[in-house]
């Protein structure tokens, strides 16, 4: 039986439910190795070791204390901001995972570096989507210093309405929907300013004083910023809609659609599960199958990725479906079986992910028991 390890946070709840995956599939229980452990080791591979032939899957770091202080530095954990310095060190540690797993011999990685450092940088993710040829919001280019200077670019681009993102930022943490007019400005975040600092707030907050929208710019910008053009989404009732579509193999498995009374639509942040059968019914059979297509071609920008989560958005018009961005880490999704018709038909995100390890990695006749 091919042994399996967990790059991960142990006890967290992507860890857990691949394990229960794991031995729904008749896989033995995968082994975790710490994200803290990854981080304390500075040196290479030094003081991480894989079993030989272990199949390595990194997973996120998750929400805990300890790890983040390891990739962001001391401070409150429910700050926002220090992104930059979070993705030199998550990219190091999975470099060290990298070369544990080079040095250990059969041993394999389930998710390509490279890949996953694509997708932690909006930037560059958007850039690789748009060259090919996946339809994306326009973007600005290059950085983008602070408030005067977006307020600029904005106004030479004729833009009265964008997304403001931190380059590195996961969980919608520090997005600014962000809307001008001649003597009237909006912000909408869930980042909380108070005391000169941002923290992350699990309410969805208007800013319509320009001192503060400011100074919220002004924090994120050290960080690095990728600024799009607001994209008006369709909407089913009163709630503005996207979709969460998750990929196993390239294929396009699993969907949720994600319905919000605010720009943020995150489930996390508010937003609510919304009726699949209602938006495929507004997008026709042609128009559904144009967005999995589009779906399809966002994973194919990544296809060292066992599962990508892509964030696609519809047009009002109900015609025109663009992706926000794709995600390393974008399925955790529980409760949610797969499409029919697809691999993934009956299984969630974890055991279709198990299911396509299993075909490409364990020999026929090693299941349960063997």
């Amino acid at each position: 039986m091919i042994p399996l390890t967990v790059v991960g946070t142990p006890g967290e709840r992507r860890v857990t439910l691949f394990a229960s995956a794991c031995a729904a599939h008749g896989l033995p229980e995968p082994r975790v190795v710490p994200w803290t452990q990854i981080l304390k080791n500075q040196e290479k591979s030094r003081n991480v070791r894989f079993e030989p032939g272990t199949l390595v899957r990194i997973e996120s770091p998750g929400e805990d204390a300890e790890t983040d202080a390891l990739l962001r530095g001391p401070g409150e954990p429910s700050r926002v901001g220090g992104g930059a310095a979070w993705h030199a060190a998550f990219m190091a540690g999975i470099e060290r995972v990298r070369q544990a797993v080079e040095d250990t011999p059969g041993a394999r990685l389930l998710a390509e570096p490279g890949e996953i450092a694509v997708m932690f940088d909006k930037r560059r993710c958007h850039a690789r989507l748009s060259a090919a040829g996946v339809p994306v919001p326009p973007a600005l280019t290059g950085p983008v210093g602070g408030y005067a200077e977006l307020r600029e670019r904005m106004a030479g681009a004729g833009w009265n309405r964008v997304f403001v993102k931190p380059a590195h930022g996961s969980s919608a943490s520090g997005v600014v929907a962000l809307q001008v007019a001649p003597g009237r400005i909006r912000a909408v975040t869930s980042a909380e300013l108070t005391g000169g600092a941002l923290y992350n707030s699990l309410r969805v907050r208007a800013y319509d004083d320009e001192r503060d929208v400011a100074a919220i710019v002004e924090l994120l910008a050290p960080d690095g910023l990728h600024v799009e053009r607001w994209f008006p989404k369709a909407t089913l009732g009163d709630r503005a809609i996207d979709l969460r579509v998750v990929t196993v193999e390239g294929t396009p498995t699993h969907a949720v659609v994600r319905a919000s009374r605010t720009p943020m639509t995150n489930l996390h942040l508010g937003g609510e599960r919304g009726d699949l059968g209602a938006v495929r019914a507004r997008l026709g059979a042609d128009g559904w199958a144009r967005l999995l297509d589009v779906c399809a071609r966002a994973a194919a920008c990544f296809p060292g990725s066992l599962a990508t989560g892509v964030d696609v958005m519809v047009g009002t018009g109900w015609r025109d479906v663009v992706v926000a961005e794709v995600n390393a880490f974008g399925d955790l999704l529980p409760r949610l079986t797969g499409l029919p018709g697809t691999p993934a038909e009956g299984l969630d995100t974890y055991r279709a992910q198990v299911a396509a390890i299993a075909r490409r990695h364990v020999p026929v006749g090693a299941g349960a028991g063997a």
